[in-house]
């Protein structure tokens, strides 16, 4: 039976992990839940899961989980610390990464230092810190199972004794597939008058409001090709994008015999979480099965760098290396953040994330640690912030 932690319970992520798990309660329990500042949702999936500890994001939050659990002999915790501690105890065998943004970034490389089984669904682990993530992993013999849908079709068509020579599995490339958001029919004029409102509602996917934001921008998809990089060991030049507004295939590669691999199925991240959990069995998710008499059709194009300006600065900031993808990753989280409070207009997301990169200074070299990784982002996000303030919008 694995023992899991989940951080990011709360999350889409995290509520289909824990439908998944609630499928197979001899196969799996919980040791702990992470839920930050969603305490009732927390509270209902430790009544129904009744894990070990139970994690929020300060003493506040936790005085109202307490209230709520009432007599439940669940340790209620708080604070950054916190979730390093419940991703490294020894009775965990798993760890499910799915707090959002920079801030999984700790926990996550913590769990990896332990030699943990880590879920990876939590994109910026692999951007801000990919060279040192992956490392830190291998030297503790820690594995890494790609959550994301893109990469976890990837990882499903790969050659199942790939070991990181694309040219050794006979593979040409990768390909990421891309709905291409909300707005891939709207008028280029009328991107900048995009409301919040709008930006959040994915077509295809249940998603919380900065992916999907992310997901109108296709920074999303940047961040995914950082992402598939550091997975695969990928050169930039092997890692392809194609628009595929559906969303039934899920990602391909591409062999040196003119084969292209694709999975298939429905847009449920259970697919790609079950996948994980039950390797190497399959087990049932709980996803309906593709039905291909009700598909119209299956199309591609390529992406628009003038729709997707987001998207060429995450190429841009992948061929520069270093720590640019960390710059990258800071500078959109503020103006995404920014956007959603409407202090700038959807295409000043781009606008900020282009000047934070423009700053030769903060890209200057690798950086080896997860201080000067944290320290940067930090400053990152305060130089964007600053710019922001000093917009005329």
């Amino acid at each position: 039976m694995q023992t899991l932690t989940i951080l990011g319970s709360t999350g889409s992520i995290g509520v289909s992990t824990l439908d998944v798990i609630s499928r197979h309660p001899d196969q799996f329990q919980i040791f702990a839940l992470a839920g930050h500042t969603q305490v009732e949702k927390l509270g209902e999936q430790c009544r129904q899961f009744s894990p070990k500890y139970a994690v929020v994001a300060d003493e506040n939050h936790a005085t109202k989980l307490r209230e709520l659990l009432g007599s439940l002999k669940i340790e209620i915790l708080h604070g950054k610390q916190a979730l390093i501690d419940i991703a490294t105890a020894s009775e965990v065998t798993g760890v499910m990464c799915a707090i959002v943004g920079a801030a999984g970034l700790p926990s996550a490389l913590a769990a990896a230092q332990c030699g943990k089984t880590i879920y990876l669904a939590n994109k910026e682990t692999l951007v801000v810190s990919g060279s040192l993530f992956m490392e830190t992993a291998k030297a503790n013999g820690a594995k890494v199972l790609p959550i994301d849908s893109e990469h976890n079709a990837i990882f499903q068509v790969l050659p199942h004794d790939y070991s990181g020579s694309l040219k050794g599995s006979g593979i040409k490339s990768i390909i990421l597939t891309a709905s291409g958001g909300s707005f891939l029919h709207t008028p280029l004029n009328e991107l900048a008058k995009i409301t919040p409102t709008q930006a959040v509602k994915h077509p295809n996917w249940s998603m919380g409001q900065k992916i999907s934001v992310d997901s109108s921008t296709m920074m999303n998809k940047g961040l995914e090709l950082i992402e598939a990089h550091w997975l695969f060991n990928c050169p930039p030049e092997n890692l392809e994008v194609v628009i595929h507004p559906q969303s039934i295939i899920h990602s391909m590669v591409r062999y040196l015999d003119g084969s292209v691999l694709a999975q298939l199925g429905n847009p449920d991240m259970r697919t790609p979480i079950a996948y994980c959990l039950g390797l190497p069995e399959r087990i049932e998710s709980g996803v309906g099965d593709l039905d291909f008499g009700q598909l119209s059709g299956l199309t591609f194009s390529e992406p628009d760098f003038a729709r997707y300006p987001c998207l060429k600065l995450a190429y841009d900031a992948m061929l520069v290396g270093g720590s640019a993808p960390c710059v990258l990753n800071a500078a959109n989280e503020i103006a995404v953040a920014a956007f959603l409070r409407e202090q700038i207009g959807f295409t000043d997301i781009a606008r900020v994330v282009e000047h934070c990169l423009s700053q030769s200074k903060f890209i200057s070299g690798s950086l080896n640690s997860i201080d000067e990784l944290l320290d940067l982002d930090s400053e990152v996000r305060q130089n964007a912030a600053k710019w922001i303030d000093s917009l005329d919008v």
